[in-house]
C-alpha cells in the first residue's frame, strides 16, 4: 500500500526537510510526498478505494499502535493508497472534513505545518516498523 502524503506549502531544505527525508527513508512500505502550494494547485487524482487521512485539530489522538493497526486493516483489505493530507495555515473546512476516512490530531496544540509533517514522518515510520514486529519500547 502506498503511503502518500499530500502537504500544503514547500519544505525546502530547513532542518525540517532534513528531519522528514531521515524517518522517510527508513519507511519500507511504497511512499511519496506532494507538495501543494499554500492556495489553489490541483489536488493528485484520487484512485478508488484510497483512503483519506488528514491532519485536523480536531482529528482524533491516536496511538501509534493504533495507528499501526488501522494501517494494517487497510492494506489488509486491498486498499491500494493511503494519501495524508496536510492544509494550509487555516486547516481544512466542515465540508473536506467530511470526506476523510480519519482525521487525527498530534494532541491539542497548534504545531507549523513543516513540523506537522516531520511528526507525521516520524509516525508512519514507527507504524510500519510495529507491523514489521521491531521491538517497541512503548509496549507493554
Amino acid at each position: 500500500m502506498l503511503l502518500h502524503i499530500v502537504a500544503r506549502g514547500r519544505i525546502g531544505r530547513g532542518p525540517e526537510a532534513e528531519l522528514v527525508g531521515r524517518y522517510m527513508k527508513r519507511v519500507t512500505w511504497p511512499h511519496k510526498i506532494t507538495e501543494m502550494p499554500d492556495t489553489g494547485g490541483r489536488l493528485p487524482d484520487l484512485a478508488p478505494g484510497t483512503r483519506r487521512v488528514m491532519l485536523d485539530e480536531k482529528g482524533e489522538n491516536l496511538p501509534s499502535r493504533v495507528l499501526a493497526e488501522r494501517l494494517q486493516a487497510w492494506r489488509d483489505d486491498g486498499v491500494r493508497e493511503t494519501r495524508f493530507l496536510i492544509g494550509a495555515a487555516d486547516g481544512f473546512g466542515d465540508a473536506e472534513r467530511a470526506e476523510a476516512d480519519l482525521l487525527i490530531a498530534f494532541g491539542r496544540a497548534t504545531w507549523p505545518h513543516l513540523m506537522a509533517r516531520a511528526m507525521l514522518a516520524e509516525q508512519l515510520w514507527r507504524a510500519t516498523s510495529i507491523l514489521a514486529n521491531h521491538p517497541y519500547h512503548r509496549e507493554g
